[in-house]
């Protein structure tokens, strides 16, 4: 048992993985309770009929190629939404122990440890400094009951990246006493990505990744958890079987080509371009206090008079994201960057 898993839940660390019907080539599948026949028009292999994997290794393996790790330090998740899940179940007992998140920050952290009756602190992140981590406030607040502090970088809704500073000291202060969760949902649209290094010095962080954001794959739900082998095989104990369809994983398989990664690095650049352009153009409108920088593919914008700002969106057939009436994002809306024609479409709505 490492200083990590000694971290978990005992119960989590004595379970047994339920054992899913097994597959073997050329045997005849008696053994899961399958039916025979297709569904009409099912064009898919093995067949719907079949389940998938118990365990979706070609996904994983596909994936941790993608990410530059070894598979045994990758699960694959419906997205990264499920592996929050898995974590708080995994390390926090009901009414025993606490998560730590810096708000503002994604809301989905406090529902998935409420559900699993986890204390939620707060340690809010630095307005001031341009939302940056107050290191030195979560040392003081974390105690014994503390087990996962949840950093988004870059942070949704501010779209700033966190110090990769930081987050190596907060791992090497908080090592044996917490695990560190990074949530790098919108990596690939920062310059700044130095979690690669952090994950091969410390073993109490996790990174999680979704192909939701600049893989254009949302539809799929796919995202992964990247952790110590160790972490890695406690989390594989509380994941149900079959739980990746076979549509799902046939279409991240097709969008993991080597042959499509340049379209994709084509996007995220055009997105970049779009997020300075929508930025340069939303800074100068006078209903705009201010535009936050951003290394995603959104913007946090601070308006003057929030009721007519949203009016004129959705008059201009354009929905944004709602975020005036939070503590620490008043007068606040975070407007994603779409399509240049999409963008414009707002921009003129709201000039």
């Amino acid at each position: 048992m490492t200083s990590v898993t000694a971290l978990a839940r005992p119960e989590i660390r004595d379970l047994h993985a339920y054992e899913a019907a097994q597959y073997q080539s050329g045997m005849v599948r008696l053994n899961a309770n399958e039916t025979a026949w297709p569904p009409p028009g099912d064009r898919s292999s093995p067949g719907l009929n079949r389940y998938p994997q118990a365990r979706a290794m070609e996904l994983t393996s596909a994936l941790a190629r993608h990410y530059g790790i070894a598979p045994d330090r990758l699960i694959a998740t419906r997205g990264s939404s499920e592996a929050i899940d898995l974590l708080i179940r995994c390390f926090c007992a009901a009414y025993a122990d606490d998560i730590v998140i810096c708000p503002p920050t994604f809301g989905m952290y406090r529902v998935y440890a409420q559900v699993q009756a986890a204390g939620v602190r707060e340690v809010p992140l630095c307005a001031e400094r341009g939302y940056a981590v107050d290191v030195d406030a979560i040392e003081a607040a974390w105690d014994d009951r503390c087990k996962l502090l949840f950093l988004c970088s870059p942070n949704n809704p501010t779209g700033n990246t966190i110090d990769s500073a930081d987050i190596d000291r907060l791992c090497t202060t908080l090592a044996g006493r917490g695990v560190i969760v990074v949530d790098a949902a919108y990596a690939e649209f920062s310059a700044r990505n130095d979690l690669a290094g952090l994950l091969n010095r410390h073993d109490n962080i996790v990174v999680l990744r979704t192909l939701s954001k600049a893989l254009g794959l949302a539809g799929a739900r796919c995202g992964a958890a990247i952790a110590d082998p160790a972490v890695i095989e406690l989390l594989e104990r509380i994941l149900p079987p079959y739980c990746f369809s076979t549509p799902s994983q046939d279409a991240v398989l097709a969008s993991l080509s080597d042959r499509l990664a340049s379209e994709f690095d084509e996007r995220i650049a055009l997105v970049r371009t779009e997020r300075a352009r929508v930025a340069d153009r939303l800074e100068r409108m006078d209903s705009v206090r201010r535009v936050w920088p951003s290394e995603a593919n959104f913007l946090l914008v601070e308006v003057t008079d929030p009721e007519r700002f949203k009016a004129a969106a959705n008059a201009g057939k354009v929905l944004i994201r709602d975020f005036t009436k939070g503590r620490y994002t008043i007068d606040c809306f975070r407007i994603t960057i779409g399509a240049e024609a999409e963008n414009e479409q707002l921009l003129s709505a709201l000039e």
